[in-house]
């Protein structure tokens, strides 16, 4: 969420900003309400005033024994008045919030301007594509002909974008989480976290997933619960509504959850395979930053992500995306994209975000540089590290051999209890 007051002093400036992400906002209905809080607040407070040099005048009024029921009256009135202002404050604060909390984050002035994915920016690659000497299959072909992965039998079960893992596959899927999360935790200094896997409507507001992508969440019937759509909705909720200590900052986490989304709008993308399904693995890094290291600290991040890439020997490129292309609560964001030789292209496997300030002021939460310094908000950065199911469907791809089988990546072998290739049964 942005300021409302730098908002306000900023009115064409926000908006030409907005405007580079596609997002054309009308503020002058934000204005209004900002330009009548302000005028109830000075007749509230000149209300006050008014009942209290009264009240004064009808104790002195008392005590001389004169008759102040006809004053005592004028102030009834005055608090009848004191009552529907303040209750026509509490309107337009919601009106006010509401409005703020539909509007999306302003681009750093370092983000490239564009409309869409065509114009992101190629920062750099790692690694070569691999030279199979044979026409290589796309991961769906190569999990279905070696037996560990099941689409059919999981639309039976649950329905169309859905997979069930069986044997080696399900090992791959496993060790990879946990060869991810030892990654971060024990080499780059995030504390590992297993939150609950379901979130409330506050806490999903706080990332800025409520209000405005609702129809992309599923919702527990009867209750206050939604399923999350990434751990970066509990990890952030760690904090809700806490003062931090600015010494304690940075504070790095990551945490594996599944994650589930109704993919709202994303018909006829990817509906093959494990690139774009309603239930998935991930692991998340969430870092509470310092406002002044944020930036610092998503190179950090982004090199974490980098790093399992790397360690998998998988040939990936980074991508600065264009302000068209962002995310809603994003303010710079750096995308990991893997090559897929069963689609040759590259596919996004991770996406890591500086929000700024923008979930701290929806979710509170804050930290004091010192006993005697004033409150500020802490700046939030996430990013996949990485989405689970696409790293197995890169594996699948970039380490099939001629004969059908796959061989295990080296970083993974201590994972997958001696197997070193996953061949037909």
């Amino acid at each position: 969420m942005l300021d409302a007051k730098f908002v306000l002093e900023n009115i064409d400036s926000v908006q030409n900003r907005l405007a580079t992400r596609g997002a054309r906002i009308d503020l002058g209905d934000f204005v209004r309400a900002c330009g009548e809080k302000k005028d109830v607040l000075r007749r509230v407070e000149e209300l006050r005033a008014e009942k209290n040099r009264a009240s004064e005048e009808i104790s002195r009024m008392k005590k001389e024994g004169t008759d102040a029921l006809a004053r005592i009256q004028e102030m009834r009135t005055v608090g009848d008045g004191i009552a529907a202002l303040e209750e026509r404050l509490t309107a337009l604060e919601e009106e006010i919030r509401e409005t703020l909390l539909s509007i999306p984050n302003i681009p750093h002035e370092s983000v490239p301007v564009g409309r869409g994915a065509e114009e992101n920016r190629e920062e750099r690659r790692w690694g070569r594509p691999p030279d199979f000497g044979f026409e290589p299959q796309a991961h769906w072909d190569v999990g279905e002909r070696l037996g560990i992965l099941d689409f059919g039998r999981a639309a039976k079960i649950a329905g169309s974008r859905f997979t069930v893992y069986m044997g080696a596959g399900a090992l791959l899927e496993r060790a990879l989480i946990g060869f991810m999360i030892d990654l971060h935790t024990r080499e780059r200094g995030f504390t590992e976290v297993l939150p609950p896997f379901m979130a409330n409507a506050e806490t999903l507001a706080g990332t800025g997933h409520l209000p405005k992508f609702k129809e992309d969440l599923f919702k527990l019937e009867g209750y206050d619960w939604y399923l999350v759509p990434t751990a970066e909705v509990p990890l952030t909720g760690l904090y809700r509504n806490e003062i931090l200590d600015g010494a304690t900052l940075p504070r790095r986490f990551a945490a594996y959850t599944p994650c589930f989304r109704s993919e709202a709008g994303s018909y006829g993308k990817d509906v093959r395979g494990l690139i774009r399904q309603h239930q998935f693995n991930k692991v998340e890094m969430m870092i509470f930053s310092l406002p002044e290291a944020s930036f610092d600290e998503l190179e950090l991040m982004t090199a974490s992500a980098e790093e399992v890439l790397k360690r998998l020997g998988l040939h990936y490129r980074v991508v600065l995306l264009c302000t068209g292309d962002m995310g809603f609560a994003s303010a710079k964001t750096y995308d990991l994209e893997v090559w897929m030789p069963g689609r040759k292209a590259f596919m996004e496997i991770s996406s890591c975000s500086n929000c700024l300030d923008f979930q701290a002021r929806r979710a509170n939460i804050r930290f004091k540089r010192g006993p005697k310094t004033r409150l500020e908000y802490v700046h939030t950065l996430n990013g996949s590290g990485l989405a689970v199911g696409r790293t197995v469907s890169a594996i699948l791809e970039n380490f099939q051999q001629k004969d059908g089988s796959i061989v295990i990546p080296e970083a993974l072998k201590p994972y997958m209890n001696g197997l070193e290739r996953i061949a037909r049964p």
